[in-house]
């Protein structure tokens, strides 16, 4: 097959420290798929303030405004020339990265992008078309005490393919894959899970979390044995949680040393916790719709800010 007529996987980049790492790791997951390489970097966000010009344009020799000059008309010029800058960097950014993974993989096809729309857009249209994004934790301008930046997060929010959040501390192979599955039809990340295990020869372990709820400002407590017969009763559910999303999968993947647990633990404790023992996680992304738009849950933000090894997101519905 022709690599060039496989989906690519896309990286953004923005040469920064995360997202040369989150390159790095794009070029491997490239190497591992035979697919081609896409290396994006979206238009910067910092711009010229409203009018700002040059010094030397529009004023005549005293220094003052030449007659009959409209200043918007000035700033026009001045604008444009930064706009030009703007994209020669951003040409430059990605063309440098393209070249960094050559060097790293030769033999891989690579495609240097730089667009004139910012990074959020341009990943999430890339994403339409890839086969894994890959994204770093934060870019330049983030505040340094972030755990993740407002573009991996919005990117996390809105993108319809698998994205790839490249975290954690995690050097040496573990040889597993960990799958976080929240209902039992999250079959799309629990086969995510499978594939990925199989490419890397690893084992897969789908994991399911749950506690049960707890009902605040209840003054009178239920009795004893309701509450154990209620928790047996959830108990059971739970249980059967991860083996209905792996069903049919193991004989799909025979070759994959797959199992299922199912733990009583706060789910986004339980997973971080299973990443230091993973390559790989991989999470159902039950991405809800909110006042301002698209939203994460709280499971997966946790997971995206303390995981110790790096975070696939499979978008499913809500």
């Amino acid at each position: 097959m022709n690599r060039s007529a496989q989906l690519p996987v896309v990286v953004g980049v923005d040469g920064s420290r995360h997202s040369l790492r989150a390159l790095d790791r794009a070029v491997e997951e490239a190497v591992l798929r035979g697919a081609p390489l896409q290396v994006l970097c979206g238009a910067p966000t910092h711009r010229l303030a409203p009018g700002a010009a040059r010094e030397d344009e529009g004023t005549d020799a005293a220094g003052g405004a030449a007659e009959g000059t409209d200043a918007s008309a000035r700033a026009r010029p001045a604008d444009e020339e930064h706009r030009r800058a703007l994209a020669r960097q951003s040409r430059h950014i990605a063309e440098a990265a393209a070249e960094r993974a050559r060097e790293s993989a030769p033999g891989l096809e690579v495609m240097p992008s730089a667009v004139d729309e910012n990074a959020v857009a341009a990943l999430v249209r890339a994403g339409r078309r890839a086969a894994l994004t890959v994204v770093g934790t934060r870019g330049h301008g983030g505040f340094t005490g972030l755990l993740l930046g407002s573009v991996s997060l919005r990117v996390a929010a809105h993108i319809e393919g698998p994205l790839m959040v490249v975290r954690g501390d995690n050097e040496r192979p573990r040889h597993a894959v960990v799958v976080g599955v929240e209902y039992g039809t999250d079959t799309d990340a629990a086969r995510y899970g499978f594939e990925e295990a199989e490419r890397r020869a690893a084992a897969l372990l789908v994991l399911h979390a749950w506690e049960l709820p707890v009902y605040p400002g209840v003054m009178v407590p239920p009795p004893t044995r309701m509450l154990e017969e209620i928790a047996e009763e959830q108990a059971r559910y739970e249980e059967s949680v991860p083996l209905d999303a792996v069903a049919g999968l193991r004989e799909a993947y025979p070759n994959v040393d797959a199992r299922v647990e199912t733990v009583y633990a706060g789910p986004g404790h339980a997973l971080v916790e299973a990443s230091s023992a993973a390559d790989l996680v991989v999470l159902a992304a039950h991405r809800r719709h909110r006042l301002f738009g698209m939203r994460l849950g709280p499971v997966t933000h946790a997971v995206l800010h303390h995981a110790h090894c790096p975070v696939v997101l499979v978008p499913t519905a809500a």
